[in-house]
């Protein structure tokens, strides 16, 4: 029987990127009434879930990019030989207890992934496509809450929003008296979570003397740049470089 598992086998070679995405969270934001637009709580859920990946998972990706429900991670070197379904199914799986356990669910929660080919020369492009995203999701966040806040449903909201375009949005929400370009940049921007040496002070048994000795730490970022400025591109590089 072992012939039918199909893609048992499937593998990549690296680098490459894997999205995660939560499924169904709309339902998640209810049953845990997390604040609208954006709940800072929930985003630290996410970040600490990031950190797990990064130091506790045994998966070793080199840096996670998140914002809303979503997490890209980064991987120089692959676990499982580059099987696809597994690194998939553990990446998820993983995920959604490190969530589950960072927000104290009671119901389950899940997250799909996908494997995304790579090279290191486009890295920079994808983490700009995926803010691009974090940035409409941000507006389109505000402008739906400030509808449902004035009466709307949620659904006659969404067809409110629908087509309109980014500077009638802008708008919208300027006479509100909220200028989206001002909001707090985890919102606008998404958050990178990355391993970082550092040079910390230490002190040596053996001979007595205190010493500097490199740390790898894992660093939250919360004010990005963008990745599609020159200085995205050189803190995508410098990641990506000592991978």
């Amino acid at each position: 029987m072992q012939q039918r598992e199909l893609f048992s086998s499937l593998a990549m070679v690296p680098p490459i990127m894997v999205r995660l995405d939560g499924r169904a969270f709309y339902r998640l934001s209810r049953s845990l009434g997390l604040e609208k637009p954006f709940d800072r709580g929930f985003c630290e859920a996410m970040c600490a879930v990031c950190r797990a990946l990064l130091r506790e998972s045994g998966l070793a990706p080199v840096f996670a990019y998140t914002f809303s429900d979503e997490i890209s991670l980064y991987f120089a070197d692959l676990p499982f030989r580059g099987r696809v379904e597994k690194i998939d199914s553990v990446c998820a799986s993983y995920a959604a207890s490190a969530l589950s356990i960072a927000l104290g669910c009671r119901r389950p929660l899940a997250f799909d992934a996908r494997v995304i080919a790579m090279t290191p020369d486009a890295v920079a492009g994808y983490l700009a496509w995926r803010q691009q995203e974090a940035w409409r999701n941000h507006i389109n966040a505000y402008c739906q809450q400030a509808l449902i806040s004035e009466g709307m449903s949620a659904r006659e909201a969404a067809a409110a929003l629908k087509g309109k375009p980014s500077a009638e949005l802008h708008e919208l929400m300027f006479s509100r008296g909220v200028n989206l370009a001002h909001t707090p940049a985890w919102q606008r921007r998404g958050v990178l979570v990355a391993r970082e040496v550092v040079e910390r002070a230490g002190y040596n048994p053996v001979t007595g003397e205190e010493v500097e000795a490199a740390r790898t730490v894992v660093r939250v970022m919360a004010d990005l740049p963008l990745f599609s400025d020159p200085e995205g591109e050189a803190l995508v590089r410098s990641l990506i470089g000592g991978a």
